[in-house]
């Protein structure tokens, strides 16, 4: 892939930012279509968010979101998809006549990952941010109902009650059986971080979808595992946000998902 003044940029933000694959999987994609185009990961901390997005407006920058900045720049873009407006969570942007539209594909990226769990419900969410909300519409879709869970008994009300203001099924966590926890925290991307869920709050779960990733799998992935419970990293969700986030940047061109999947899976192995 070759890089010159023509290129053009498209960027990931959050905070922290080194563990993204995003520019692994964009870039390859970039270079199989032979686009003149690069992706790059920005570290962008709460403070600097305001600026950036308008820096990136001013001069027509694409990208994507990620933790924990995909509600604040929900607030901070006045043209939103519906979805996203739903959500008030945004995970990829593109410009448009001057101004960024904010976008979410994380929703689809839910789907495709949990669809490959076969889940049962309920469903068990931990965490109330952005990703959780993209967890919560695609219970809707499946049909799931929702179990809230977080750190704050307080926030996971407030979350679950958000989730039935937008037609989802839900309640904050009661400690019932569940058929399939979702990791929805960046709780993970050290390998020093605590489980973001219990293993003895899975007993009787089927699987589980931990939408962090890492080499091998995340030490929950493999603690689920370890249950006998069906479960899988961030990877697939990755790979289907990103597929459907390219078609946004390049709306004349069909994602080459393999090529995507396959950047992620070398990046991946242990």
């Amino acid at each position: 892939m070759k890089i010159s003044g023509t290129s053009r940029p498209l960027a990931v933000i959050g905070d922290p930012i080194s563990h993204s694959l995003s520019p692994v999987m964009h870039n390859a994609a970039i270079a199989a279509l032979g686009l003149d185009a690069v992706y790059v990961a920005l570290r962008v901390d709460e403070l600097a968010l305001p600026h950036v997005i308008r820096a990136f407006e001013s001069i027509g920058v694409a990208g994507n979101v990620t933790v924990p900045h995909k509600l604040a720049v929900g607030r901070l873009l006045i043209r939103l998809t519906g979805l996203a407006k739903e959500l008030g969570a945004v995970n990829t942007f593109w410009p448009d006549g001057g101004r960024l539209i904010g976008d979410n594909t994380d929703v689809r990226g839910v789907i495709d990952a949990l669809h490959s769990l076969r889940p049962e419900a309920p469903l068990l969410v931990q965490g109330t941010g952005g990703s959780a909300r993209a967890v919560a519409v695609a219970a809707r879709e499946m049909g799931l109902p929702l179990l809230a869970r977080s750190r704050s008994e307080d926030r996971a009300r407030e979350f679950a009650a958000w989730a039935r203001d937008i037609g989802v099924e839900a309640s904050a966590d009661d400690g019932s059986r569940v058929g399939i926890a979702v990791n929805a925290t960046p709780a993970g991307l050290e390998p020093t971080d605590p489980l973001p869920i219990s293993p003895d709050r899975l007993h009787g779960c089927d699987s589980a979808l931990d939408l962090v990733y890492a080499p091998g799998a995340t030490r929950w992935v493999r603690e689920c595992r370890k249950l006998g419970m069906r479960a899988s990293d961030g990877r697939t969700m990755l790979v289907a946000q990103g597929a459907h986030a390219f078609e946004r940047f390049f709306p004349d061109v069909k994602a080459p998902r393999e090529v995507m999947a396959a950047a992620v899976a070398r990046s991946l192995r242990p």
